[in-house]
């Protein structure tokens, strides 16, 4: 344990450690550096607060609906663990989500109590660096005095599991026995986690929930995205335009930019970068060729990954959350035909069938849902059974209200089933209409799912693997089932289409 000693918490037969320091500060000359160490503590720390979060825009496009303090200092995480632990318990350490941009360790009322109380786990979730300051590749900016480094969400992702490792056991953890854990961007920290390579050994099991897995962009395209946002910041600041600024110009706006002016400028380019650059995410990992050597699909194909067992699935229709101020996904007319013209006519054609009335809202959510997260989730699950055990899921059941507002099982609903969140204001509201009881049994075998596979690598004899040849895949929804290729013809359409994935 860095430092003394930390003083948690007792609730209701559980113990709780909040606000604990992974790393350093990254505030003053840390800022866009990777984490380093935490200075030492001497005596007794408060650990039952939960931290800062990272800094984000509460009114952005992504609205944050929490008044927690924020702060550049928010690498901080909470550890729950059964008020009378055994030893070496299994460990689930869990990335939030949120569009690389939103989120927190503390936005889910409870998160993680559920499986703690009912599957005897130590449950782990962090806070990490979001936005600019988390996302975006400012190391084209480095000069001789002053370096940018590059990933650095990721980096902070896997300094929280280094931690574990080196300390976990003190609260009754096996650091030999952790499933990472993440849903959306969450999920894509995982996919990615799998292919970095210091990150081998952390973690022995992995669970990719509603992942966007190629949403990791090499660096000649992000290094565009920087400059991009360096002008977004320098008039937004003093006026000017920084189209010919030098590199230590650029990084010394950097460096200097109030943190509030940072958030903004991140807001005004996730505003852009959906219509600018059609099926991409600006704030995403880099391939860098030394932290992240390539492209994430590509290592899966060559059994580079790191070779540990995973769940991944996504949710029966993932696009149609995507809707107004949250629409980051390749729905609109000018979208979706950026996208078709990178491939060939009768691809286009085949894949168009699989989506009647598009570019109506309806099909073109669905495309761009099963674009960005449904359909790189598949080529994840079929190129890691070579050489891993595998179990590929669909979420489909949805509360009567959902379903009445052309949601259905949409991107992030599973949270509701995973966290025991149908009893809360929201999750009250969404079943008030029906369908509530149905839901929260699925949470129950979903989490039965989740647990034993973090105990053992397995799912249950009811969950079979998947692989390229049968595809069996389990469809959560009143009655579960399993489903051998379910979208079958859909499948092979986006083959077609996007032979690069």
């Amino acid at each position: 344990m860095t430092g003394g000693v930390l003083e948690g918490t007792v609730r209701r037969g559980l113990r709780m450690w909040r606000g604990i320091p992974y790393a350093a500060a990254p505030v003053g000359e840390l800022r866009f550096r990777a984490p380093s160490a935490v200075t030492p503590w001497a005596g007794i720390r408060d650990a039952s607060e939960f931290g800062p979060i990272a800094p984000q825009d509460r009114n952005g496009q992504f609205r944050v609906r929490t008044n927690a303090p924020m702060s550049e200092d928010c690498l901080t995480l909470n550890v729950i663990a059964p008020a009378e632990p055994g030893e070496r318990m299994p460990v689930m350490v869990f990335v939030h989500g949120g569009a690389y941009s939103v989120g927190s360790a503390r936005e889910i009322h409870k998160q993680g109590e559920g499986l703690v109380r009912s599957g005897g786990v130590i449950f782990v979730n962090f806070n990490y660096r979001l936005g600019a300051l988390g996302y975006l590749d400012f190391s084209s900016f480095s000069t001789r005095s002053h370096r940018f480094d590059n990933n650095l969400g990721l980096r902070d992702q896997v300094a929280a599991l280094e931690w574990v490792r080196d300390n976990i056991a003190a609260f009754g953890g096996d650091p030999a026995n952790v499933t990472l854990f993440g849903e959306s961007a969450g999920g894509n920290a995982v996919t990615t986690l799998m292919t970095v390579p210091c990150a081998d050994g952390l973690f022995a099991r992995a669970i990719a929930q509603s992942a966007p897995p190629n949403a990791i962009y090499p660096s000649e395209i992000t290094a565009g995205w920087a400059r991009e946002y360096v002008e977004l910041l320098s008039a937004a600041i003093d006026n000017t335009s920084t189209e010919s600024t030098s590199p230590e110009d650029a990084g010394q706006l950097l460096m200097a930019a109030p943190v509030d002016q940072l958030v903004a400028a991140t807001t005004k380019m996730q505003l852009r970068a959906p219509d600018e650059t059609p099926g991409t995410i600006a704030l995403a990992p880099v391939i860098d060729g030394e932290f992240v050597p390539e492209r994430p699909l590509d290592a899966f194909k060559a059994g580079r990954a790191h070779r540990v067992p995973l769940i991944i699935g996504t949710n029966d229709r993932e696009g149609s959350l995507f809707r107004g101020r949250l629409d980051i996904l390749a729905t609109t007319p000018p979208r979706i035909r950026a996208i078709f013209a990178k491939t060939r006519k009768r691809s286009r054609k085949a894949v168009k069938a699989q989506y009647p009335g598009l570019p109506a809202p309806r099909p073109a959510a669905d495309f761009a849902g099963d674009y960005s997260f449904w359909y790189p989730s598949v080529k994840v699950a079929e190129r890691h059974a070579r050489f891993a055990p595998v179990y590929f899921y669909r979420f489909d059941i949805a509360p009567r209200l959902l379903r009445w507002a052309g949601l259905d099982a949409t991107h992030g609903l599973e949270l509701f089933a995973l966290f025991d969140r149908m009893d809360g204001l929201f999750g009250r509201g969404i079943g008030a209409a029906g369908g509530r009881a149905a839901f929260k049994r699925a949470g129950v075998r979903m989490q039965r799912h989740w647990l034993s596979f973090a105990r053992t690598g397995e799912v249950g004899s009811d969950w079979p693997r998947y692989t390229a040849k049968k595809r069996r895949t389990l469809i959560i929804d009143r009655t579960d089932r399993v489903e051998e290729d379910p979208r079958r013809a859909r499948r092979v359409a986006w083959q077609e289409f996007v032979p690069h994935i």
